[in-house]
């Protein structure tokens, strides 16, 4: 499936529907998922049909055993030794600014001191 090509709201959907069928083969009820993880039926429902909180689906992968999906949803990520030398042990908190597009600024600060605007 190519989720490039989808609606957030379609990707939603989509992972909603993978969970309803992760739940009618582990042979559980709707209604005992729900209870579970302190819902109600139609907030399940919701759920499956792509409108859950991120934390409610967590918590039904918790239920259906299959936490091992959340790894591979968003997987952790390190920073490249090189990197890490250049913090020498300061956790980063925040991006910088891209270098190409201050360049692009630069020129098109350029450009309008020469058009005198």
């Amino acid at each position: 499936m190519n989720f490039d090509s989808m609606t957030d709201s379609a990707i939603a959907a989509e992972i909603g529907s993978r969970i309803e069928q992760m739940r009618l083969e582990e042979n559980l009820t709707q209604k005992q998922i729900a209870d579970e993880i302190g819902l109600s039926r139609l907030s399940y429902r919701k759920l499956v049909n792509g409108f859950g909180k991120f934390q409610n689906v967590i918590a039904v992968l918790r239920v259906l055993g299959r936490l091992d999906l959340v790894q591979g949803f968003v997987p952790e990520t390190t920073f490249s030794p090189i990197e890490q030398l250049k913090l020498k042990g300061k956790q980063r908190r925040r991006a910088s600014a891209s270098h190409s597009s201050k360049a692009k600024k630069s020129r098109s600060d350029e450009i309008d001191s020469e058009l005198d605007w």
